[in-house]
């Protein structure tokens, strides 16, 4: 048995909840994906392994995941709520692309220095902290311009007529 999956049993069962197949799936489907997913993201996942797991199974036992610590839920200001694995895991940031949705996780020992140097001028404990960039990444940057070209070459040349044309 994995650290992870001893912290999920010891966690349920404080709770007073069994351990099952089910949420033993959920839980080994979510530590094997490094990506940010939502529930919904998860249950389309855990569906290919077993098609009898239902959404609110894969939704509660999220839940109980970021309770034992495991999981962490994040925001990209697209509606939803989104899971990352926290267990374990450094602390990092995000630069959310808007045009694609693409996620870059990044650290920065200069921003967490700034960060304790703001708390401690205003003597704020901070508890947590979570900082997201939106922008656009080079890829989408990069089609927009290709794609603005390929337009400017679509355009027909037109010229207007002029009183000296006449």
């Amino acid at each position: 048995m994995s650290e992870e999956q001893e912290v999920f049993l010891k966690h349920i069962q404080k709770a007073g909840l069994k351990r099952t197949a089910q949420r033993e799936l959920i839980l080994e489907v979510f530590l094997r994906t490094e990506e940010h997913l939502s529930s919904e993201d998860l249950y389309r996942l855990v569906q290919r392994e077993d098609p009898n797991i239902g959404q609110t199974t894969v939704y509660r036992t999220l839940k109980l995941l970021t309770e034992a610590g495991l999981a962490r839920e994040v925001r990209f200001g697209d509606g939803r709520t989104h899971y990352e694995h926290n267990y374990k895991h450094q602390h990092h940031d995000h630069m959310i692309c808007t045009e694609c949705g693409k996620i870059i996780e990044f650290f920065s020992a200069e921003l967490e220095a700034i960060q304790d140097q703001m708390a401690a001028k205003f003597k704020f404990e901070p508890t947590q902290h979570s900082l997201r960039i939106f922008g656009v990444c080079v890829e989408c940057r990069r089609s927009s311009r290709e794609h603005k070209k390929l337009e400017g070459a679509a355009q027909p040349r037109v010229r207007l007529a002029t009183t000296a044309d006449k």
